[in-house]
C-alpha cells in the first residue's frame, strides 16, 4: 500500500504531481517562457540596458507589492495604494521645497527655502503609515470591510492630495532628493550601474521574505489568513496583526511615493492612477491566494517582474497600450482562476 507523502510536486501514490509543480512554479515558468517570445521578436529585449530599465520600472510597483503581500495573506486588500503615494508624495514634495509657494523653483533656488530630502523622505513615509493605520483601525475596530475601507480611502486621500496642491504639481528637487529616483548605487560586469530604486526595492523584498518566512509574526500572518476564527482561539491577537498589514502597506505606499517623486522630479496628484490594478495583479500572478494564508514574497517579485516585462515587451512590439490594459485583466482573471481551482483541489486531495 503506497504511503502519503508531503514533499511538493508528489501524490498520494508516489508519483509525479504535475499540477502540484506547475502550481509552484507556474510564474516562473511563465516569466522564462514570456522573456524567450520577446527575446525571438525583438532581439534588443535581452541587451543589460533593457533589462535594467524594466527592473527600474517595476521597482515602485515591487515595493508597493511586497506590502500588498502582507495584506493579501490575510485575506484582506488595498485598494487605496496609488492615492496615498501621490498624497505622500506631494507632502514630500512640499518639505523639500519649503512650502507650495517654491513649487516651481529649480536649480539652486531648490535647497533654497527646503527643508532637505532626510525630512521629505520622513514626512512621505509618516503620512502613508498613518494612512494604513487609520484604514487598519476603521477595518479591525468599526467592522468595515478592507474593500470598502480602502475604497473610500482611494477616493479621500486622492482627494487629500488634490487639495493640498491646489490640482497643480511641485517640481525641481535638488540632487540629494532626486538621487532616490534617479541614481545608481554602484556598476557590475555586463550588467552597467544598478539604479537605487531597484536595490530599495530588491532589500525591503529580502526584509519581507525573512519576516514571513522566520519569524513568529510572519508564521501568524500566514495562520490569521488560513483561518481567523481558528487564529483567534489559539490565542493571536487577530485585529493588532491585520492591523499592522495596512501599516506596512501604508509605509511602502509613503516611501514609494517619495521615490517616484524623486524619479519624476515632480510630485502631482494624479500620480499612482491605476497601480492598484497593476500592483494586485503582480502579487496574484506570483502566487499569492486572494483567499488569504498561501504566498510568498519571492512569488510576488517573480509576479512584479513578469508585468514588467510582459509591458516592456508590449512596447517594444508596439502593441497598443490600450490592449495592454486588455492583456493584463485578461492575466489577471486567470490567475484567480487558477488560483481557485488549486485551491478546490487541495481541499479535495
Amino acid at each position: 500500500m503506497a504511503t502519503a507523502t508531503t514533499s511538493a510536486g508528489e501524490t498520494k501514490n508516489n508519483g509525479v504531481d504535475l499540477f502540484g509543480l506547475l502550481a509552484t512554479y507556474a510564474p516562473l515558468i511563465f516569466l522564462l517562457v514570456l522573456m524567450g517570445i520577446f527575446a525571438w521578436l525583438t532581439p534588443r529585449f535581452l541587451l543589460p540596458l533593457n533589462l535594467v530599465n524594466v527592473m527600474r520600472q517595476v521597482s515602485i510597483y515591487g515595493l508597493l507589492a511586497t506590502g500588498m503581500t502582507f495584506v493579501i495573506l490575510t485575506a484582506g486588500i488595498d485598494l487605496s495604494i496609488g492615492a496615498i503615494v501621490a498624497f505622500a508624495g506631494l507632502a514630500a514634495a512640499a518639505i523639500a521645497k519649503g512650502g507650495l509657494a517654491n513649487r516651481f523653483t529649480a536649480g539652486a533656488d531648490a535647497t533654497e527655502f527646503g527643508y532637505g530630502w532626510p525630512l521629505a523622505m520622513l514626512i512621505a513615509v509618516l503620512c502613508g503609515t498613518l494612512a494604513g493605520a487609520l484604514q487598519g483601525f476603521a477595518i479591525t475596530r468599526l467592522k468595515v470591510p478592507p474593500f470598502v475601507v480602502t475604497l473610500g480611502g482611494m477616493s479621500a486621500f486622492r482627494g487629500a492630495a488634490l487639495l493640498m496642491a491646489g490640482g497643480g504639481p511641485i517640481s525641481g528637487f535638488d540632487a540629494g532628493y532626486t538621487w532616490w529616483g534617479q541614481g545608481y548605487l554602484f556598476e557590475l560586469p555586463l550588467i552597467g550601474r544598478i539604479p537605487v530604486p531597484v536595490m530599495v526595492f530588491l532589500a525591503f523584498a529580502v526584509l519581507a521574505h525573512v519576516i514571513l518566512r522566520y519569524t513568529r509574526y510572519g508564521r501568524h500572518i500566514y495562520g490569521i489568513g488560513g483561518n481567523p476564527e481558528a487564529a483567534r482561539l489559539s490565542g493571536l491577537n487577530v485585529r493588532g496583526i491585520t492591523m499592522s498589514v495596512y501599516v506596512i502597506m501604508g509605509f511602502m505606499a509613503g516611501l514609494s511615493g517619495f521615490i517616484l517623486s524623486a524619479r519624476l522630479n515632480s510630485a502631482e496628484a494624479v500620480a499612482g492612477q491605476g497601480y492598484e490594478l497593476i500592483v494586485i495583479a503582480s502579487v496574484v500572478i506570483g502566487g499569492t491566494s486572494l483567499f488569504g494564508g498561501v504566498g510568498t514574497i519571492f512569488g510576488t517579485v517573480i509576479g512584479t517582474i513578469l508585468i514588467g516585462v510582459l509591458q516592456n515587451g508590449l512596447v517594444l512590439n508596439n502593441v497598443s497600450p490600450y490592449v495592454q490594459q486588455i492583456i493584463i485583466g485578461l492575466i489577471i482573471v486567470l490567475a484567480v482562476a487558477f488560483d481557485t481551482f488549486a485551491k478546490s483541489r487541495r481541499r479535495r486531495a
